[in-house]
Order: C-alpha cells, then sequence, then structure tokens
C-alpha cells in the first residue's frame, strides 16, 4: 500500500506539478483512482489501435456485398464498429471525470465520476459492444472476411501479437482477430471489478458515493458473467452450424440468434412428432425432422411439468407435445432451459447477468401478449392472430385478420371468437365490407347484434349460432330501389314467428305470422289507402275467405285475390246497411263484376259499431306477439343477471359507423363496456332493494324506465319500437286500436313480471327469503295502477291517434256542438239545460255599466271549466279522472257558495251543470280521450267514483252530439227576453 501511495504521489506530480505534495489534497484521491485513471488511458489507447489495426482493414476485406451473406457480414461489422466507437467514446468520458477529479479534488466528489453516476450507461454501452461481437463470432464474420485479405493479415501477426498476450503463432487468422476485439475488453471489465471492489473498502459507510461504488462494482461483476455467457452461447451456436447441412443453416441461421440447448449433448425424445433433434434457441424451439424444420415462437409456448419425473410438456398454437428425457436430470435441464428461455423471448431482451438470474420472475406468465398465423386447416387457416392468449390459445382481447381482407376484432375465450366483436367481410365489389358488430360464444354469432350490409341494409337484432334468431330489425335505405322494413321474429336466418312488413313502395304495412321467410297464417293487411285486410297467406299468398274493410266502413266478407281484389263468393256491406251478396269477378279493363242479390231494405247500421270493428283481435294472442323481446330478458333474469350476459342479451349501445365498411382500420364503437356491466348490475340490484316501499318503489320504476342503459329501460325502448314500427304511418289505422291497446297493457304485465324476476334475484344475492308469489288480483292491481301510468306516455302518441280515427265522426259531430253552444251567453245557455235558476252563480258576477246578465259569456261556474281543461295536460288515466272529480268538487262548491250552504248535487241537478261545464270547457277530441281512459283505467275504480264521474261525462258528450235541440236555443235567444 505504501508503495501504490508513493506512485500516487509521483504520478501527481508528473501531470499536476502544480500542486504541493504537502497541501493536504493528495489524500481526498485515493490510489484507486489513480490505477482508473490510467486504466481509462490504456484501453483509450488501446480501443483506438484496434479500430485502425482491426476493424478498419475489416471492413474493407468484408465478403463480397453481392450475396445475401456478404452483406449480412458487412452489416455485422459496420455495428461491431460504431459499438466500438461508442465504447471509445464513453471511456474518454470517464477519463474526463477522472481528471476532473485529479485536479480539483477539493470541490469534485467521488460521485462526479462517470463510472459511478452513470454506471448503467457504461454498462449499456459494453453490453451493445459485447452483442455485435457476439453476432460476428456465431456467423463467422472474423474468418470470412479475413479470407480476402490473409496475406495481409499474415503481415500484422507481429502487431496483434503486442495487443493480446498468450496469442498462439498457430492460429487460425480469424482466431485472432476476435481475439484481439474482445481479449482488451475482457481484461479492462476485470480490471474495473477489482478497482472498484477495493475503492468501496476505503469509503466510509456513510459516505454517499458508497452506495454508488457498491452498485458499479455489482454490475461490471455481473457484466463479466454475462460476457462469458454470451461468448459461449456465440461459439455453440457456431459450431452448430457446422453440423447442419446447407439448406438447414440457410433456413435457421440468423446473427443474433443463440443455441441454448441441443438434444445431440442432452438427449430428449420429442412425441407424437418423433423429432430426430430438438435445438432450443433463444428465441424459437426447433424439431428437425428428415428434411421438414418445425419452429416454435417461444413467446408462445407454455411449459407444463409431466407427473412421471422425466417428461414435461409443451404447448404451442397448433400443436402439442411432450419432451421425455432418459433420467430426471435431463427432464429438469431441459424444462429450466426452455423455461427460462420463454421468459427472455417475453421481455424481448437477454437475461442480465446471466439466463434466469434476472430480476424478473423465472416462470413466465400464462397471460401473455404475442402474433400468430395460423397454418392447419380450418375456420383460422392462413388468419395471423395478434392479442392476448392463455395456455395456447387466444384468450381476451385481439384481431383476426385473413389474407381475404376479412377482419374481426374483439373477445375471445379458449381459441373462439366469445363476448363481443367487430368482423369486416369483404364483399365483391372493392371497398365494400359487411359489418357485423355483435356478441359471439363459442366461434359464431350468438346474443344482440347490429350488422351492416354492403347492401345498404341494416339489422339490429338476436343471433344464434351465427344466424338471425329471436327478435330483430332488418331495414333496407330508403333511397333503397325497393324500401322495405322488418321488424319481428326471425329463426335460423328466416322471418318466423310474429312480425310487421312494411313496403314503402307499394304502400302496405303486413301484420301477422311468418314462416320460411314468407306471410303464413292469420295476417292483416293495412294500405296507404286505409283499405284492411284480414285473413289466412300461405306461401306469402292469400287463401280462403276474409274480410276487408274500406276506410268509408264498407266490409267486405269473401274471397279475394293476392292483390286483394274481390273474386268468387262474398258479401258487401256498405256504410248505409245496403248489402250486396253474390259472385264478384274482375277483368282487364272490365272493372269489377257480381251477380247476386242487392238488399236495400236493411236499416242502417249503428255508427259507433260500424267504426269499432277491429282487426286482428283473437288472431294474434297478445301474450305471444312480442315473445322474442320478452324472452331474451327472461332468460337474463333467470340465469342470475350475470354481467358477462348483459349485452348478449339486452343489446348495447353503438352509434351507426357505415365507414367500418370502407377501412379495416376503424374497427371500433362506442358502447357500454362489459368489464363495467358487473359493477352496474350489482349498483341496479342494490338500489332496487332500498326502494321497495310503495312511494320509493315509484319512483324507483320511473327513473329505471326513462334510463335506457337500465334492464327495464332496455326492455321498454324496445317495444316502443315494435309499437312504432306496428301503428306509426300507414298502420295508423283506426281499425287495430283493438290491437294497439291489448299490446300496450300486455307491456304493462311484462314490465313489472321483469320488475318481480330482477327483485327476487336481488334477494337470492342477498341471501333473503324470496317473495310470495302474487295472486292474479295483486298483480293487476300492480300492473294498473303502478306500471301502466308510468309506461303509457312512451305509447301515447300513437295510441291516442288511433283513438282519433276511431272515433272521429262522433268527435266531429261533437265538436259542431260546442261550437254552436259556444254562441250563447251563460244565462241563455242555463236556461237551456234546465239547470234550476236558484244554482245559477249570478252573483258571484261583476258587471260593467253597459252589461247584463243576458249577454254575460264564460263567467259562469269559471273554477270548474279551468280545472275540466287541465285533462288534457297529462296522459295518465288516474290523473285524468283526478282532473275530472276536482271538477265535480268545483261545480259543489260554487253551487254551495250560491246557496249558503253546503250542498250535495243530485245527478238530476249535476248532469245538465256538467254538460255546461264540459261545453264552455271546449276540450278536443272528449270522444277520444274519454275511451282511452276508459279502457286504461284501474279496473279496481269499476263501480266506484271515477266509473260514475266517467258515466256522467260521457253523458254530457252524447248529449252535445246528439241530443241538443238547438233550435230552441236560437229562438230563446233571439227573443232577447231581459232577466
Amino acid at each position: 500500500m505504501v508503495n501504490m501511495k508513493a506512485a500516487w504521489r509521483a504520478y501527481v506530480l508528473a501531470v499536476c506539478p502544480q500542486v504541493s505534495p504537502e497541501s493536504g489534497t493528495l489524500a481526498m484521491c485515493s490510489p484507486e483512482e489513480a490505477a482508473l485513471l490510467r486504466l481509462e488511458e490504456v484501453f483509450s489507447e488501446t480501443l483506438t489501435r484496434i479500430n485502425s489495426l482491426v476493424l478498419q482493414p475489416l471492413l474493407t476485406a468484408a465478403p463480397d456485398p453481392s450475396d445475401s451473406w456478404g452483406r449480412e457480414c458487412l452489416r455485422l461489422l459496420q455495428q461491431l464498429q460504431n459499438s466500438s466507437q461508442q465504447l471509445c467514446k464513453v471511456t474518454e468520458e470517464s477519463l474526463q471525470s477522472l481528471q476532473e477529479r485529479l485536479h480539483h479534488p477539493d470541490s469534485t466528489g467521488l460521485e462526479s465520476l462517470l463510472l459511478l453516476h452513470s454506471a448503467d450507461r457504461v454498462l449499456q454501452v459494453h453490453m451493445e459492444y459485447i452483442d455485435s461481437y457476439t453476432s460476428c463470432v456465431a456467423v463467422q464474420a472474423f474468418q470470412k472476411a479475413a479470407k480476402r485479405r490473409s496475406e495481409y493479415w499474415r503481415s500484422q501477426r507481429k502487431e496483434l501479437r503486442q495487443l493480446l498476450s498468450g496469442m498462439s503463432s498457430e492460429g487460425s487468422v480469424g482466431t485472432a482477430l476476435g481475439q484481439a476485439l474482445r481479449q482488451p475488453l475482457t481484461h479492462h471489465v476485470q480490471q474495473y471489478v477489482l478497482l472498484l471492489l477495493r475503492l468501496g473498502d476505503t469509503v466510509g459507510e456513510r459516505d454517499p458515493a458508497r452506495e454508488l461504488v457498491v452498485h458499479a462494482a455489482t454490475l461490471f461483476g455481473n457484466l463479466q458473467s454475462f460476457m462469458r455467457q454470451a461468448l459461449d452461447q456465440a461459439l455453440a451456436t457456431q459450431a452448430l452450424w457446422h453440423t447442419l447441412s446447407s439448406r438447414l443453416r440457410d433456413v435457421l441461421c440468423t446473427p443474433a440468434r443463440r443455441l441454448l440447448q441441443d438434444s445431440q449433448d442432452s438427449p430428449v425424445t420429442v412425441t407424437p412428432l418423433r423429432a430426430e433433434r430438438a435445438l432450443l434457441f433463444d428465441d424459437a424451439l426447433v424439431l428437425l425432422q428428415g428434411n421438414n424444420v418445425h419452429t416454435f415462437d417461444l413467446k408462445l409456448m407454455w411449459v407444463e411439468p409431466g407427473q412421471d419425473g422425466c417428461t414435461f410438456h409443451l404447448l404451442t398454437p397448433e400443436e402439442a407435445f411432450s419432451f421425455c428425457s432418459k433420467d430426471p436430470e435431463g427432464q429438469v435441464a431441459w424444462q429450466w432451459k426452455v423455461t427460462q428461455a420463454v421468459c427472455q423471448a417475453l421481455r424481448g431482451k437477454k437475461d442480465f447477468p446471466v439466463l434466469g438470474a434476472g430480476p424478473e420472475p423465472s416462470e413466465p406468465p400464462t397471460c401473455r401478449c404475442g402474433a400468430y398465423t395460423f397454418y392447419a386447416e380450418g375456420r383460422f387457416c392462413q388468419a395471423t392472430y395478434e392479442g392476448e392468449w392463455y395456455w395456447g390459445r387466444p384468450h381476451g382481447k385481439g384481431t383476426l385478420k385473413w389474407p381475404d381482407g376479412q377482419n374481426h376484432v374483439g373477445d375471445f375465450c379458449q381459441g373462439l371468437e366469445h363476448g363481443f366483436g367487430i368482423r369486416l367481410v369483404p364483399q365483391a365489389s372493392e371497398d365494400k365490407f359487411d359489418c357485423y358488430k355483435c356478441h359471439w360464444r363459442e366461434g359464431s354469432m350468438c346474443g344482440y347484434g347490429i350488422c351492416e350490409y354492403s347492401t345498404n341494409e341494416v339489422y339490429k337484432g338476436y343471433f344464434q349460432e351465427g344466424l338471425r334468431h329471436g327478435f330483430g330489425v332488418l331495414e333496407s335505405a330508403p333511397q333503397a330501389p325497393q324500401p322495405c322494413k322488418y321488424t319481428g321474429h326471425w329463426e335460423r336466418g328466416q322471418r318466423s314467428g310474429y312480425g310487421i312488413e312494411e313496403d314503402s313502395d307499394r304502400g302496405e304495412r303486413y301484420i301477422g305470422m311468418w314462416q320460411a321467410d314468407q306471410r303464413h297464417g292469420p295476417g292483416v293487411m293495412v294500405t296507404q289507402a286505409g283499405v284492411c285486410y284480414q285473413g289466412t297467406f300461405q306461401a306469402d299468398k292469400i287463401v280462403g275467405p276474409g274480410i276487408l274493410l274500406s276506410d268509408d266502413d264498407s266490409l267486405y266478407e269473401g274471397n279475394f285475390t293476392r292483390g286483394l281484389t274481390l273474386l268468387g263468393k262474398g258479401k258487401v256491406t256498405f256504410p248505409n246497411g245496403i248489402t250486396l251478396e253474390g259472385s264478384f269477378s274482375t277483368g282487364a279493363g272490365r272493372g269489377l263484376h257480381t251477380q247476386g242479390v242487392l238488399d236495400t231494405a236493411a236499416l242502417p247500421p249503428d255508427p259507433s259499431s260500424t267504426c269499432k270493428r277491429q282487426l286482428g283481435l283473437g288472431a294474434f294472442p297478445v301474450e305471444s306477439r312480442w315473445q322474442g323481446v320478452y324472452g331474451p330478458f327472461g332468460d337474463f333474469v333467470r340465469a342470475g343477471c350475470p354481467g358477462d350476459l348483459r349485452e348478449a342479451l339486452l343489446g348495447f349501445h353503438v352509434q351507426s359507423s357505415r365507414e367500418l365498411r370502407k377501412s379495416q382500420e376503424y374497427l371500433c364503437c362506442e358502447r357500454t363496456h362489459p368489464e363495467d356491466c358487473v359493477g352496474r348490475m350489482e349498483d341496479i340490484l342494490e338500489e332496487l332493494l332500498q326502494h321497495r316501499e310503495p312511494e320509493a318503489l315509484q319512483q324507483y320504476l320511473r327513473k329505471a324506465l326513462s334510463n335506457s342503459l337500465h334492464p327495464l329501460g332496455k326492455l321498454l325502448q324496445t317495444l316502443m319500437l315494435t309499437f312504432q314500427a306496428t301503428y306509426t304511418g300507414i298502420g295508423a289505422n283506426k281499425h287495430l286500436q283493438g290491437l294497439a291497446q291489448e299490446e300496450v297493457k300486455q307491456h304493462a304485465r311484462e314490465l313489472w313480471a321483469a320488475y318481480r324476476g330482477l327483485l327476487q334475484v336481488a334477494l337470492e344475492r342477498k341471501g333473503q327469503a324470496p317473495e310470495e308469489e302474487e295472486d292474479a288480483e295483486t298483480r293487476d292491481l300492480q300492473v294498473h295502477g303502478l306500471v301502466l301510468p308510468l309506461v303509457l306516455p312512451s305509447f301515447y302518441s300513437e295510441l291516442f291517434t288511433l283513438y282519433l280515427l276511431l272515433h272521429e265522426r262522433e268527435d266531429s259531430l261533437y265538436s259542431q256542438g260546442i261550437a254552436n253552444l259556444s254562441l250563447f251567453p251563460d244565462t241563455k245557455l242555463l236556461e237551456f239545460l234546465d239547470v234550476q235558476k236558484h244554482l245559477w252563480p249570478l252573483k258571484d258576477l261583476t258587471l260593467t255599466t253597459n252589461q247584463r246578465y243576458s249577454l254575460v259569456r264564460d263567467k259562469c261556474f269559471l273554477s270548474a271549466t279551468e280545472c275540466l281543461q287541465k285533462m288534457i295536460t297529462t296522459v295518465d288515466p288516474r290523473e285524468k279522472l283526478e282532473v275530472l272529480e276536482r271538477t265535480y268538487g268545483e261545480i259543489e262548491a260554487t253551487v254551495s257558495r250560491v246557496l249558503g250552504q253546503e250542498h250535495k248535487l243530485p245527478m238530476d241537478d249535476l248532469l245538465p251543470l256538467l254538460i255546461y261545464v264540459v261545453s264552455r270547457a271546449r276540450i278536443q277530441h272528449l270522444g277520444a280521450e274519454i275511451h282511452l281512459i276508459r279502457d286504461m283505467m284501474d279496473p279496481m275504480h269499476t263501480g266506484g267514483l271515477y266509473d260514475f264521474l266517467l258515466t256522467a261525462l260521457e253523458s254530457c258528450y252524447e248529449h252535445i252530439q246528439k241530443d241538443m235541440k238547438l233550435h230552441r236555443l236560437y229562438g230563446c235567444w233571439n227573443s232577447k227576453e231581459p232577466w
């Protein structure tokens, strides 16, 4: 140590003579730092000599670049030269930091040394050089380059000996070149480790630089092991290529590939492939079988231990085979090597410091990401899958691409499409695709989906085994040559069951049964002209007898042709009661011909009964019309409302994106995320349990039904779609009012059953006892009293339109009566209605000087009139009846004030007063309002006060349209008798 210190002092005086040995600053720099400085100087000089003596001549003597291997060797040598230049540069920077420390020891701490504060960077430069060097070794780039200038290299042998220690005069030039490029670095790193360890011994425990010194020493100690391992692998790989045929060498040899294990060194038997030789590289497992080469990517290889201690199993995307060794030791060695090689391949870099000793787990993950092209025959043949894997199978999110342009993006499970996915299927014409946004189960579409076809048709509905099955809507583009829309049920890709088809081109809507994509069974046809047909269809043709209703309520009963032309025996009943019964026929250009009996003696039928002829009632039981909508929800509830089935059965929300068919780069859509569905479903069920009291339940149902992301809201939304498809546009026909009214009530019953199903699931999840089964009476009370008022607004517009059309004639007469009554002052109208004079509220009226009671208009019973007018502000039948009840109360309150005492009106007094209020309220379409209330009111009100008041209102309505002797009123008014 004394000699080292003396040498250090002499060196300092030599390089920095202005520093005095007695100044005390030398004590701040250790002999180890001086040795490091000298080491860096020597290494820098050596690198410069190596570059001029070896690398530059190697590049000029590189193999002929006209062949592929020549170009590859040239690339490797250029890469090695670049790595050497980077190594020289970082060595110079390290040298400068050491010199700065030497010149300013009092202001520059030990941590300022590049070798310490940037040890990771210095290490990385060394590793890049090692990687470049070993790649040259593996493919014998030095030997190939040396052959082109062998005379030159023999003349430089003396110079090479000066660079190397222990160089043999008998070795090949290529070996000498390799040794010249490796030995200085090996020695340099070895000295780094020794000096850093000694430097660490001189640094105090509390010195901030100690941790840096220890870290650097550890890194370069590991680098020594890494260099030895990298060189061993490169030499083993180089030796391997000599044992293979040129064909196999061309297939397998790459500069970056390293041999890790060879079955010739450690024998194994591979079954069922029966490979003759197994080669484990750092990127692939290769099995040689005669002239066949089976290569398996390590990133997509799973290792599973065997049962007997001598066997382990390997699983790849398309192959599964076993490795069997003669003894457990061989099995352990192979399995460990394969496992660590898989880990290394997945990390994308070589292990540091040595194979399997890195900080990452030594067991590869079972779930991983990768890309693979399938070659085996099957649906995935030639398709490339990129995404998540689990035990050799696509599992998770991924993308499948076929050579023909077909593309699938979505969820996979155990190697098959499973969950939400988007698939593009190219069609014959350029840039035309069918786009399927759908749920998949075990490789085929199953559940809810949205499909946009290259023909501009769009299908939204359910699938099963890849075919349309269940409820769905198929709609063509409005600009299509024959625009058409079908809303209904499907079976194995064909329209089957109850469905609605609208043919815009022909102006017809069919409502009825289907079979094998044809109208088959009972059906109703409605035309744009208002003509309705009900009968039987068979194979898309009208067969047998049927009935035909025209817009003027003419009725034909008999046989038809497909074009709804009268043919054969039949009977026509005209609106005035006249009937024509006989045989009908038609000919080209000759019009309709008939032979039969014309009966003109029949009395005209009651208009109310004529206009109320309803079609479809009884032909399509209301419970079975939309089972394709109710069914998936029932399945979802019976399955316990699992989150992974929520989208598949209840649908997802997605924007229509027709650009998806134009390019495979836009496979995305906005929708609810399946991973969030479980949590949301839990929240929904939890909230449901917290709102079971009557008032809270009503608020909960109102909120749920208005939210399209809630299962109940989604169900209601789909039912609204079916309702609109049936009863809007052409379907707005008065003869379908009964059909629509039945559906609304059935929808309310189904929604209540859906709520009850969700409640049972929520109770079951909480471990609570299920609620008792409801009896029919209790269920009807809940449906009409709770659910129907909440769902009626969703169907009200279409339903009320049907009521308007059905009662149009009655409302027209009523409106005319109201118009006539509105001409007259209050006193004349009260007198005409035979309201007793002591009930007239004349003292409530404030007259001006120019007024008299006989001229006052719209002042009497004003509060009751304004109250009744509020009936049209709500769609809830119960609220309408409550308005009617308050109107009755206002009438009685006014009468009591006039009489000065509490007074209950008998029916004889109430009816004329109510007629007066109704006439002054001037409610349009009162007949439609009354009939809708009557049809939709809660059965519990039958026979009660509400029933009585509604009956009274009906009487007023009938009086106004039928029984008014308006000429009496005219006479009274014209007499101008003062009161």
